[in-house]
């Protein structure tokens, strides 16, 4: 079996060509050297070095080897440093889970604070819905992610990282698209709506229940993803309340309102921030041992742009 002592001891010799001036490089005696020459010659089973009384040469394979011993050592230099740094989270990877919308409003400029701030953290995205990300983060195979709430598990914390506007998304040409205020619950009285599924996407339907608490809209259609819902408002299928970031998803064929109080409570009636009822959490385990995780929360808590 190698070890670090024979292999030192090697490279010592094979970089000065000479016992003596290896030995004093090593602060050793030339007995105990020639010793860690000749067992890793014979754990490795070929001949490094030709000596004899007037010289000492490194043979083919003596060369190769000498490449292969200083990357070695290069490495058990290094992998002490490394480790701290990963211990510190100055280095390592985040497994980062995401939803579609959030990318819009949040994952670009995370990622680029990320590589500005933290260049040595590698971050692995994973684009799920929120029930994803939590079982994925349950099951250890996400480190974070990017949520709407709530999020029912007890071990999991959570922490609001952006809010925006409630909007709502029309045809173009349609009656509501042509208004010069922001539209009332009541004005959607009788028109299809295309709203959410109250499982896979609980968030956005409660948030819709609530705005159209006192309005008597037809509910047509319930879909799973924000993206599909303004899809079928631009095929003419109704109208859909969505977060203002879905104005950055370029459809053609739709008009993005206002609504009244950003589509939110009243200041003193809501618990959440008065016109930016639309939240965006970022979730995580407590229990976890991966320290970049805590350098990028702690990231995250810097409320810089």
């Amino acid at each position: 079996m190698l070890t670090l002592d024979q292999i030192r001891a090697f490279v010592a010799v094979a970089e000065e060509l000479h016992f003596g001036r290896a030995a004093d490089r090593l602060r050793m005696t030339q007995p105990p050297l020639s010793r860690h020459i000749q067992k890793l010659e014979r754990a490795i089973g070929v001949t490094l070095l030709e000596r004899d009384n007037r010289r000492v040469v490194l043979t083919d394979a003596g060369r190769g080897f000498l490449e292969d011993a200083r990357r070695m050592l290069t490495l058990v230099d290094t992998a002490g440093d490394r480790a701290r740094r990963i211990a510190k989270g100055a280095t390592g990877t985040v497994r980062l889970g995401f939803t579609a919308v959030s990318a819009i409003s949040m994952l670009g400029v995370l990622l680029r604070r990320l590589a500005e701030e933290l260049p040595e953290i590698d971050v692995i995205l994973h684009e799920r819905v929120t029930a994803g990300q939590v079982d994925g983060i349950l099951r250890g195979e996400l480190d974070m992610g990017l949520a709407r709430p709530p999020f029912d598990i007890a071990t999991l914390h959570s922490r609001v990282v952006f809010r925006e506007p409630l909007c709502a998304v029309v045809p173009v040409g349609h009656p509501l698209a042509g208004l010069d205020r922001p539209l009332a619950p009541d004005d959607f009285d009788g028109l299809p709506v295309i709203s959410y599924n109250p499982v896979q996407s609980r968030y956005f339907h409660e948030l819709t229940v609530r705005f159209f608490t006192n309005a008597h809209p037809r509910i047509e259609q319930q879909v799973h993803q924000i993206l599909t819902a303004v899809l079928l408002v631009a095929a003419g299928r109704g109208v859909a309340l969505v977060p203002a970031s879905a104005r950055s998803l370029g459809i053609e064929g739709i008009v993005i309102r206002d609504l009244v109080r950003g589509g939110g409570d009243p200041p003193d009636n809501g618990d959440g921030v008065a016109g930016k009822p639309v939240e965006l959490h970022v979730i995580w385990d407590q229990a976890s041992t991966n320290p970049a995780l805590w350098r990028v929360l702690e990231l995250l808590s810097d409320p810089r742009p």
